[in-house]
């Protein structure tokens, strides 16, 4: 068996059956070419936005059997695993931290596979194939460094066995204990939060019409409205929000039956909106966005919502992203997320290794204390 390596600018290079016949087995939505191709072909993950793509295509004898989504970074934006400190350090030392080669999903922190194996090829070779060629990349281009952020944990732990730096932080999630209703999922939670959640779910929906939407419910309409709420609050909060109004309507003709989109009306206009994409066993909380100042509205739509519809579709977990200990009150316990780094020069991969060994321990005690102090669930449950 020949193996060969290919560097693409973009995942539509690749193909969608190439890509996906490496992609779908996952079931992860998100390193779907349909994702991947929206970001892209959007204008939203874009060379002139800071993320140009260089995505690697494993072959064996012609064949693609693996692929990994690899950006050329002109900065840290969109990453959610925070290395602006490293950046300013190394700078202010005279080196150049920028660009960097990523593997990851743009604005997306969410876990999944970055070494994607078609399931008939040795998946640890493959993934050490495409290891070794997003190295020799980021050599070959003179890059400061290579990050692949929020890999699985088995892939993490191969990262840290192959002499990449690990770190570790901290995301909110809730688990599906087998509930057959909210009321169930709520009867196992104190009688002080049971009572908090109720009050919260009456005043949010009080004269509110909210629905959720999928596959061929959901409209351009429905976009339009979306987008305005992720524009309107995005802009308040951080400045300007990274994907396109096109990468909806992209996402909307392609995966519709992977979205969930929570939408709110009054009178008949919209006036929230939360976008939930759909994976095999799991809920993933993305975008929100709100018109009007609703007490506990957010809550409804990006927590309990998102609950309710797991249990309905039987899904294991509601990913509701990262920060937020306010989560945690919700049923959304504090959970580790990882990502691991190749830095190049020693002078800056030294301190950085000491921190990240000194963090590692500190983020693991501080989830089990979060748990502990702040759970919602009953004790004896």
């Amino acid at each position: 068996m020949t193996l060969t390596l290919r560097v693409h600018d973009r995942v539509a290079d690749v193909g969608r059956e190439a890509w996906d016949a490496c992609a779908s087995p996952s079931g992860d939505p998100f390193v779907s070419f349909d994702f991947l191709d929206a970001c892209e072909a959007s204008g939203s993950a874009v060379p002139r936005q800071g993320w140009a793509g260089r995505h690697l295509s494993l072959h064996a004898d012609g064949a693609v059997i693996g692929v990994m989504p690899l950006w050329l970074k002109g900065h840290s934006q969109g990453e959610y695993v925070f290395d602006h400190s490293w950046a300013e350090a190394w700078e202010r030392a005279g080196g150049r931290y920028y660009p960097k080669l990523l593997a990851a999903v743009p604005f997306t922190p969410v876990t999944g596979p970055r070494f994607l194996a078609r399931p008939d090829a040795d998946a640890a070779m493959v993934r050490e194939a495409l290891l070794q060629g997003a190295l020799a990349l980021t050599d070959r281009l003179g890059l400061s460094s290579l990050h692949v952020n929020f890999p699985t944990r088995d892939d993490w732990t191969a990262l840290g066995e192959a002499g990449l730096l690990r770190r570790q932080d901290i995301q909110y999630v809730w688990s599906n204990a087998g509930y057959r209703s909210f009321d169930d999922f709520l009867s196992a939670l104190s009688s002080g939060r049971r009572k908090t959640i109720r009050r919260e779910r009456r005043e949010a929906r009080a004269g509110l019409d909210i629905r959720v939407l999928t596959g061929a419910d959901i409209e351009e309409a429905h976009w339009d409205a979306f987008f305005a709420c992720y524009t309107d609050t995005g802009s308040r909060k951080w400045g300007r929000p990274y994907l396109t109004r096109d990468f909806f309507s992209r996402i909307g003709a392609t995966m519709a039956d992977r979205i969930a989109l929570v939408m709110a009306f009054r009178d008949g206009a919209p006036i929230a909106g939360a976008l939930n994409l759909i994976g095999r066993d799991a809920l993933y909380g993305r975008q929100w966005g709100a018109l009007d100042d609703v007490p506990f509205l957010h809550f409804e739509l990006c927590y309990y919502r998102a609950i309710e519809f797991a249990i309905e579709r039987g899904l294991a977990r509601v990913e509701a992203g990262a920060q937020g200990e306010h989560k945690i009150a919700r049923g959304y316990l504090p959970t580790p997320v990882y990502s691991a780094h190749f830095i190049a020069d020693p002078a800056l991969r030294r301190p950085v290794a000491g921190l990240l060994a000194r963090e590692r321990p500190a983020v693991e005690a501080e989830i089990e204390a979060m748990t502990a102090a702040l759970s919602p669930f009953r004790k004896d449950r």
